[in-house]
């Protein structure tokens, strides 16, 4: 898989984004083993821009492990500078499956009441409304069914 391309303006974007960032995957004296890429990989994908420190001291040898890494996990070189490297990877979207039972949340609904007097300013008062509940013309929150009675009250009552 051939590595993403930045254009210099996106290298400078995340170059500013990855600078508060540690280091997630160190690269030992073993290089490049299974074991390492597919947690590049999994750093990668959660959080789509990570910091590699590699410890070794070749200079050209680093080069070449970014190269490599950038081309095995499809990713964008972003930086070079000592001994750590950055990769970029936009992070894939997450399938969320539709439940076809699910219920209605909780909303965050605006009150308006107008005053009396045309003096005055209106009251706005933001209410969470549940899945039951309904707003009525007053303002108020009511439920939208009934609440059912037990079967002890219904016997008494």
């Amino acid at each position: 898989m051939p590595a993403l391309q930045l254009t210099p303006a996106e290298r400078k974007a995340h170059r500013a984004d990855a600078h508060h960032l540690n280091p997630v995957v160190m690269i030992g004296g073993d290089g490049l083993t299974p074991a390492v890429v597919k947690e590049t990989d999994r750093a990668l994908k959660s959080h789509g821009l990570i910091k590699v420190r590699v410890m070794s001291d070749d200079r050209a040898a680093r080069e070449a492990l970014l190269g490599e890494l950038a081309d095995r996990l499809d990713a964008a070189p972003v930086q070079h500078i000592g001994k750590l490297i950055v990769l970029w990877r936009p992070i894939p979207p997450k399938d969320k499956a539709e439940r076809e039972d699910r219920m209605p949340g909780p909303r965050q609904v605006k009150i308006v009441k107008f005053s009396k007097s045309g003096n005055h300013r209106a009251t706005v008062k933001k209410v969470t409304v549940l899945g039951n509940q309904r707003i009525t013309r007053g303002g108020l929150v009511k439920r939208s069914k009934p609440r059912a009675a037990s079967v002890k009250r219904k016997q008494t009552g």
